[in-house]
């Protein structure tokens, strides 16, 4: 039996008659050696998708060639780069469906994945996001799952949404909601979705929870250091952008501005990583550890990493990399 996460729904909405459609979309950049892989996840799917749509956010590699057979099977669009919230706007353009579906093009869905999704939008036509649970997995190798280390949130949705992307990257999102509420914001290059969940949440919408690992995150070790400290300067700009809400109860922003103080001081860490490990240049890193709202240790690390990188970088050897921290969690 499949097992479901959901906050309660105050008008008890009957059960819908028939299942809504799915468009999936899968934004891709220079992804052609994943792509195929991607779009037969989604082509295999037992609850068939009603449209499959693979947004090129402006690729140089070949494309066509890595559909191959499948190309006929899906809609391409073609579009300048511009990011993974553009790609994704320009996939809501062309969808046609009741609900959009998120799959990245080096990601893959488990067969059931819509299936799954349907019947949960059938029981609670109420919610406006709906998502399973996913599988880490690293050189093929699965090594946890999201929920171990995000737990879904259901009884204060508006708070939980403030502190962590509980929902993940990869929900089925109402296409009229989406909409509504303007897309994705194609300003930041990365932590757009959780933006987006962020603002449908605070606008009112409820999201529901399969627990069931129905979608593969794969995760590449280079990857997880490469840019992490950009990826988590944009999580700290788009928590900042959440400040301007003027409905935010009194102790919804106090949970955010902690939020804020927990994701700046994990931004300055990455930082002082990027610089101990020759990734980035110290010249900005003492500007960044005098800023207010950090904890006290990351001020502490960026400052001898500015002043004293050699010392910083012998201290940050002892510490396990960041794929083998994930390693150990699981």
């Amino acid at each position: 039996m499949t097992f479901v996460i959901a906050p309660a729904a105050p008008d008890r909405p009957a059960p819908l008659a028939a299942p809504p459609s799915f468009t999936i979309v899968i934004p891709t950049y220079q992804a052609a050696a994943t792509v195929r892989d991607a779009v037969e996840s989604a082509l295999a799917q037992v609850h068939p998708a009603a449209e499959i749509v693979v947004v090129d956010d402006g690729s140089t590699d070949d494309l066509e060639g890595a559909l191959g057979p499948v190309r006929d099977r899906v809609t391409l669009v073609r579009k300048a780069n511009g990011g993974g919230a553009s790609a994704l706007n320009a996939g809501a353009e062309v969808a046609t469906s009741d609900f959009l579906a998120i799959l990245d093009a080096d990601d893959a869905y488990h067969p059931r994945r819509l299936e799954a999704l349907a019947a949960l939008a059938v029981e609670r036509p109420d919610l406006d996001l709906i998502t399973t649970d996913a599988r880490f997995v690293v050189e093929g190798e699965v090594v946890g799952r999201f929920s171990d280390y995000n737990p879904f949130a259901v009884d204060d949705q508006r708070s939980a949404i403030l502190e962590t992307c509980f929902v993940g990257g990869w929900p089925a999102i109402r296409l009229e909601r989406l909409r509504e509420l303007g897309g994705f914001d194609e300003g930041l290059r990365t932590g757009y979705d959780w933006d987006c969940w962020l603002r449908l949440i605070l606008a009112g919408a409820r999201a529901g929870f399969v627990a069931e690992p129905l979608y593969d995150y794969r995760l590449h070790p280079g990857s997880l250091t490469a840019s992490r400290a950009a990826t988590l300067r944009d999580r700290v700009r788009l928590l900042e952008k959440a400040l301007n809400d003027p409905g935010l109860s009194v102790s919804e922003r106090g949970v955010l501005r902690r939020s804020l103080r927990a994701h700046r001081t994990r931004a300055l860490d990455a930082e002082v990583d990027a610089v101990v490990g020759g990734a980035s240049p110290r010249r900005r890193l003492l500007g960044h550890a005098l800023a207010r709202g950090l904890g006290r240790r990351a001020r502490a690390r960026a400052v001898l990493a500015a002043v004293a990188p050699s010392l910083a970088s012998r201290l940050a050897r002892a510490e396990p990399a960041p794929e083998q921290r994930l390693r150990v969690r699981a």
